[in-house]
């Protein structure tokens, strides 16, 4: 997501091996995919892995040897940037050495960074063999055909939202129960520090059917949670339908539409805009059971000087309404944001407002990081830029208070039992790994086949990031 920081108290940046499952796990043809940044590049690289599984490309948990490799970055901070850069010489050593023995690796880049920068990265990078950008990664197994054919284009990066999704084969894989679900993509904001106006294009919604179909099938294979994904989600506005036509549906629509799903048991969404937080919306937390007691609410600031220099469209007191609402609608609910510190202009003052904000609002936890100039944003002209160690001393204390914030709303959880969704083993033997519904990790003593279940749950303790608890019941 645009809102999405790459130094997080809740939960580390993104960057993982995404892997395609062959039908029949036979085939000699392998895939590695890297993917850095948010939960949308987490679900386009799940995407990627399923137009490409029926070219029979089967997993491997290293590039060193893979025929195929794609990058699926994130354009957020010039650091994670540079790392794409970096990551590409290491992989070109490997492809040199698979071609000194015969054999052939492609190197794709893909997201963000690729529709951004893509003519640039084939100008630095020869190594590289498609540039694939966020709107046209379906189009990936023309592509690979192409380059295997040396011939035609090697750079996409169109945007056709629709094309893509339709593009998009219905059946997934998932892996385990909770899944994302991408039903919107773009943004029209234009926030004076983010690209995502530029790399992701203008907002766009799926209609509701196809969400609902590929929702249903996701519950076939098992899943019970789903996280509804988007730039700017809480803006959906999607066709839908009707006795007499179609109309159009907003996200508490639709959410109260998959709440009927059989097997969807949580709903979530992410990441959300406070001017588009609807009073509907608002009202689906208290009345829909499956929507979990969690919203990621970014304010970026709590200085309305500083927010009107980067056009969001909100003030700290609209904010603080909203989240009054929020609350009075559902009393537990964990909330979550963004702040972006030594944005240019940002005094003394404006900083102590956003902490004077935090300690107001009481979050369980937070993305908080320091400004970085986006090159072709119009914050990276400002006036008044913010000298880096200021910065980083402001983030500093901001993350100390989040992170006693998150602390103590962990603590509180001590004692208290609820349902827990398990999603995988545990780092220790004899351990099982859920999710509370306030989105905190929670470690159990159990067996592996609860996994995929809700169960409950006493907490007995806290860890610096999660919960651990006991099993109350268990079938």
């Amino acid at each position: 997501m645009h809102e999405e920081a790459a130094t997080s108290l809740q939960s580390q940046q993104i960057d993982r091996p995404t892997s395609a499952r062959a039908p029949d796990g036979k085939t000699g043809k392998t895939l590695f995919i890297q993917t850095y940044g948010c939960q949308m590049n987490v679900y386009d690289s799940e995407r990627m892995a399923d137009v490409l599984r029926p070219l029979g490309y089967s997993p491997v948990d290293k590039p060193d040897n893979a025929n195929l490799v794609v990058l699926n970055t994130c354009h957020i901070r010039e650091k994670a940037t540079e790392k794409v850069y970096s990551e590409i010489g290491r992989l070109k050593a490997h492809k040199d050495l698979m071609a000194q023995n015969g054999a052939k690796m492609t190197i794709a880049i893909a997201g963000c960074v690729a529709q951004a920068e893509g003519e640039e990265i084939m100008r630095r990078a020869p190594a590289v063999d498609l540039v694939v950008g966020p709107q046209a990664y379906h189009k990936l197994p023309e592509l690979i055909a192409r380059a295997a054919r040396a011939s035609g284009e090697r750079l996409e990066t169109s945007f056709e939202a629709d094309e893509k999704f339709d593009a998009l084969p219905t059946l997934r894989a998932p892996d385990g129960p909770s899944a994302f679900l991408s039903v919107q993509e773009g943004c029209d904001k234009f926030c004076t520090f983010c690209v995502v106006p530029y790399t992701r294009g203008a907002e766009y919604s799926r209609p509701v059917d196809p969400i609902i179909l590929e929702a249903r099938g996701l519950a076939q294979q098992g899943v019970r949670e789903i996280t509804l994904l988007g730039q700017n989600v809480n803006a959906y506005h999607g066709q839908g339908p009707t006795l007499s036509g179609s109309e159009t549906w907003s996200l508490a629509q639709l959410v109260r539409h998959l709440a009927k799903i059989g097997g969807i048991e949580r709903i979530r969404y992410t990441t959300s805009h406070p001017c588009d937080m609807s009073d509907d919306l608002i009202e689906a937390h208290g009345e829909v059971k499956e929507l979990m007691p969690y919203l990621h609410l970014p304010v970026q600031s709590g200085s309305n000087k500083i927010l009107k220099a980067m056009n969001r469209k909100h003030s700290v007191e609209s904010y603080l309404d909203t989240i009054a609402k929020v609350r009075q609608a559902r009393p537990d609910i964990a909330l979550a944001s963004d702040f972006i510190v030594g944005f240019p202009g940002e005094t003394e003052q404006d900083f102590e407002d956003t902490m004077e904000l935090v300690r107001a609002v009481g979050y369980a936890g937070a993305y908080s990081f320091k400004y970085s100039k986006r090159p072709g944003t119009p914050a990276s002209e400002m006036y008044g830029q913010v000298a880096s160690e200021v910065a980083d001393d402001r983030l500093q204390r901001l993350q100390a208070l989040i992170l006693e914030q998150q602390r103590a709303f962990n603590a509180a959880k001590i004692g208290e039992t609820f349902d827990v969704l398990f999603t995988g083993k545990g780092r220790n033997e004899g351990q099982i790994l859920g999710r509370s519904p306030w989105l905190q990790s929670v470690h159990v003593a159990g067996p592996e086949h609860l996994i995929g279940q809700i169960q409950s749950v006493r907490i007995i303790g806290t860890m610096p990031n999660s919960l651990t608890g006991e099993l109350v019941t268990a079938s």
